[in-house]
């Protein structure tokens, strides 16, 4: 069968012949009709991703796709022998069905991104109803599905943070109540940060940029600056580290704001109960047109020529 192989991290993978799949007991065979192309797999094939060391190579690239059964049902499914290959091997606990009426590309594309920001919102960040979010790197496809979703969860108000102009402008029509342009000068930057804040703050900032744009926010919420009490809590969820994987972090401003630090990754996930029915909520919201994500859908034979390409806010899924 064909995959996309990687045979050393830091390369692209190659479109080529593997051989076939074996099935073990307790394991299902399925026809992958559509895998995406995330960060996450990127990072993990160029050796930045803190888990890139615990690949064996050569390896099938993917860990998740959606697919059909030898019984015809179309399922979400994740394989720890990757997933961008024609077929693909799981354990049966670890499929879910696609409903009937959503195109299993749709459903691809959003399983990553859906998962990431529900479960940071939900679970990690314990949103509750009426506080406000701040999304840091908006434009992404993540950013754009975590600001409908935490408007589903009911977000009293959302901001989104980004570089491009365009795709900022079209944030607001996905529910984002403001945006802030990040491509500025550094105070013009921190005024926008302060001032979207208002007198009551962000209670949950998603942060998927880190490095500068986050000392910015820091800086922004006013620590070090005075001796003012404050009762303000900000839940900060370090996510992605598209603009830096390091920030200073002045001591004073975890004594002079209500700041509180966590990650939200593989290292932080709920109950298993609660990772399916989260995904399954998410498949009842694209069935009734209440999560949207754009979808470019290319030939998995065109891996290599396409894995560095900018996606620009839409999820590169690729077919066999």
């Amino acid at each position: 069968m064909k995959a996309a192989v990687l045979h050393a991290l830091g390369e692209r993978p190659r479109y080529e012949e593997v051989p076939d799949l074996v099935v073990s007991d307790g394991d299902v065979r399925i026809a992958v009709t559509a895998c995406p192309l995330t960060n996450f797999d990127r990072a993990q094939a160029a050796g930045t991703h803190y888990s890139s060391g615990h690949v064996s190579l050569p390896a099938v690239c993917g860990d998740i796709a959606a697919g059909v059964l030898d019984d015809g049902g179309h399922v979400l499914f994740g394989s720890a022998s990757g997933t961008m290959a024609e077929f693909a091997v799981t354990k049966a606990a670890w499929t879910s069905p696609i409903p009937p009426g959503i195109d299993d590309a749709v459903a691809a594309a959003v399983h990553n991104p859906g998962l990431s920001a529900g479960l940071a919102l939900a679970w990690r960040a314990n949103l509750q109803p009426g506080e406000a979010v701040l999304v840091m790197g908006g434009t992404g496809v993540t950013g754009q599905v975590a600001i409908q979703l935490a408007k589903q969860l009911g977000a009293g108000r959302v901001v989104a943070s980004g570089r491009n102009p365009e795709r900022l402008a079209s944030l607001l029509q996905l529910g984002a109540d403001a945006v802030i342009q990040l491509d500025r000068s550094d105070d013009e930057v921190r005024h926008e940060l302060r001032d979207q804040a208002g007198e009551s703050g962000y209670d949950v900032v998603l942060d998927y940029l880190w490095g500068h744009p986050t000392e910015l926010l820091l800086d922004a919420l006013g620590g070090g600056h005075d001796m003012a009490l404050r009762f303000e809590r900000t839940r900060l969820l370090q996510v992605g580290v598209m603009a830096g994987a390091t920030i200073a972090l002045p001591a004073e401003v975890l004594r002079s704001t209500g700041l509180e630090v966590m990650g939200s990754g593989s290292g932080t996930v709920p109950p298993a109960d609660l990772i399916v029915s989260e995904l399954q909520h998410l498949m009842t919201l694209l069935a009734d047109g209440r999560l949207r994500v754009e979808v470019n859908r290319l030939p998995l034979a065109d891996v290599e020529d396409v894995w560095d390409r900018d996606q620009a806010g839409r999820r590169t899924v690729l077919i066999p």
